[in-house]
């Protein structure tokens, strides 16, 4: 057993919402109290410690994270860069280590931040300044990686930068069709400029050698003390087969140190159904969550569909993917078998179309008498306020990313206008009681739920813009909505609310512990907030 006491506890159980000890036998919580009452219950070998007041937290989850990639990343080249100078620099350093003919990779660039200037406000963008200077192209990669093929994703993973080299390597010429979903940009020529987006991307990222299962794992294993040093005991993984198989072999090795909740793609969902698998297979290490569909694309592409074009850009109105018809029967392959969906939805065109199809489901559920799931969408980032209410009407987990706001606000106030005040909007969805989980999206974010929570609260980016108020800052949530988001949010999300989320009796015993209270310290502190001490399944991971 383990008593830890002389701790500030914040249980996230509603019946006992603050304690000073916790008692731990195994992998589970046998009480939470005070030191006194704790001791009368403890029995055997019991190993007592003195947490001199440190606070202590549920274990955080990230409700959405792509870990394959973000842990594969972690090796590239970084660039999210202010400016393309200096993303070209670091592609050029890199290019200069590496053996002629080897892949030169990198994830992070936004030419939409490019254009920024840090003074910029939101006001000045609103006024017509700071407009995107244009997309980058693959001379400019050739000028400094002049004998390596360079491919480098975009921040939201919805598009990629490469060279000339590349392009060769995977034969793209100007006859190359676009393919569904997907465009290649060309030039007045037809010639391709470098940029791929959306399912463009494979045409080059498949040309590139592909990670071993044995890689993957290497990566993982890596990546799971940067997680907890964040906070993070759980995650819910959007990556496909290649990242499953690696976790199977990483918990049967028992070195799998993450609670994770494994969605699957759509594409998936016939063999799904084949097989009867159902949402909560598994165990409580790694289980089946949802199957997993994209809608549309995303902001920084201006990918993400729209019911009204972008701002400037009169033909474009984003890539729509499926209509709520298309999207419905999928939902339907995945409701008879038991297997809940969950929806990738940017704009707002992308939200209603999915939200049309989960109140097809919900009718089909109970016209078949199937239980009603936990359907989710994903991102949730600009909604039509007709559209707003429907989430909690079908009770539809809104799945959404805080840290998206504070980096997407400038680009949605050039490419979306008005229209932006309905996007992000946590607090909009939390007054008409749908459910929410909290995650980051990473790699496409930093997975830090501590940055997760500062722009939760604050509405703000780390050096204060857009203002003092925040942006939009209706939207903002206190820090307890936003925690609980990262918590009790997330395990309901994920099927797991009577086991994980809070600190309480018989439920396992995955916490955290921080040098602060974060309830106590001022909220530009969280951003340089993290775990002193992890412990997961009643063992600590970092101490």
């Amino acid at each position: 057993m383990k008593l830890l006491y002389n701790a500030n506890i914040h249980t996230f159980d509603s019946n006992h919402p603050s304690a000073s000890a916790i008692l731990i036998a195994g992998r589970r919580i046998i009480a939470v109290g005070d030191r006194d009452k704790l001791e009368s219950l403890a029995h055997g070998k019991v190993e007592k410690q003195d947490m001199k007041g440190k606070t202590i937290l549920p274990g955080l989850t990230d409700a959405h994270i792509h870990l394959q990639y973000y842990s594969l990343g972690l090796a590239k080249v970084d660039c999210e860069t202010k400016t393309k100078d200096e993303c070209l620099r670091r592609v050029a350093e890199r290019a200069r280590n590496s053996k002629p003919g080897e892949w030169v990779l990198g994830h992070g660039w936004n030419q939409n931040e490019w254009s920024l200037p840090s003074s910029i406000r939101a006001s000045e963008v609103e006024a017509g300044r700071g407009q995107d200077e244009g997309w980058p192209t693959a001379s400019e990669l050739d000028a400094i990686a002049p004998n390596n093929p360079v491919y480098l994703t975009a921040k939201s993973l919805h598009a990629a930068w490469v060279n000339t080299s590349a392009l060769n390597l995977a034969n793209i010429a100007t006859d190359t069709p676009n393919p569904k979903d997907g465009a290649i940009q060309r030039d007045a020529k037809g010639q391709a400029t470098g940029i791929f987006l959306e399912t463009a991307m494979a045409l080059v990222g498949d040309t590139i050698p592909e990670p071993t299962i044995h890689d993957i794992e290497q990566a993982i294993q890596k990546a799971q003390p940067i997680l907890w040093k964040m906070g993070i005991t759980g995650i819910h993984d959007f990556d496909r087969r290649d990242s499953f198989m690696a976790l199977q072999s990483l918990r049967a090795s028992n070195k799998l140190k993450l609670r994770v909740n494994k969605n699957i793609p759509v594409e998936s969902v016939e063999q799904a159904n084949a097989l009867g698998l159902r949402t909560g297979f598994g165990d409580e290490w790694l289980w089946i969550g949802s199957v997993k569909a994209f809608m549309d694309g995303a902001l920084g592409p201006h990918t993400a569909a729209m019911f009204q074009p972008y701002e400037n850009e009169a033909e474009n109105k984003g890539i729509l993917n499926m209509d709520g018809e298309e999207l419905f029967e999928h939902c339907r392959k995945a409701a008879d078998v038991g297997l809940s969906m969950t929806v990738h939805a940017i704009g707002d065109r992308a939200n209603h179309e999915v939200l049309n199809a989960y109140e097809q489901l919900r009718k089909y559920e109970t016209e078949h008498g199937l239980p009603h799931l936990r359907h989710r969408i994903e991102h949730v980032q600009i909604i039509h306020p007709d559209d707003a209410p429907r989430l909690a009407k079908l009770n539809v987990i809104a799945s959404m990313q805080p840290i998206h706001a504070t980096s997407d606000m400038f680009a949605a106030e050039r490419f979306w206008g008005e229209r932006s005040k309905f996007s992000y909007a946590w607090r909009t969805q939390l007054n008409y009681g749908a459910p929410i989980a909290f995650g980051s999206d990473a790699p496409v974010e930093s997975p830090n739920p501590f940055l997760g929570l500062y722009a939760a609260v604050t509405r703000r980016r780390a050096d204060g813009s857009p203002s003092a108020d925040g942006w939009y800052p209706e939207q903002k949530l206190t820090l307890a909505e936003a925690l609980s988001a990262y918590t009790l949010g997330a395990a309901y999300a994920a099927n797991a609310e009577n086991r994980l989320g809070k600190l309480a009796e018989n439920y396992l015993a995955d916490l955290i512990v921080l040098d602060e209270d974060p309830f106590k310290i001022a909220p530009h502190d969280l951003l340089t907030l993290n775990a002193t001490a992890t412990m997961i399944n009643g063992e600590w991971v970092l101490q």
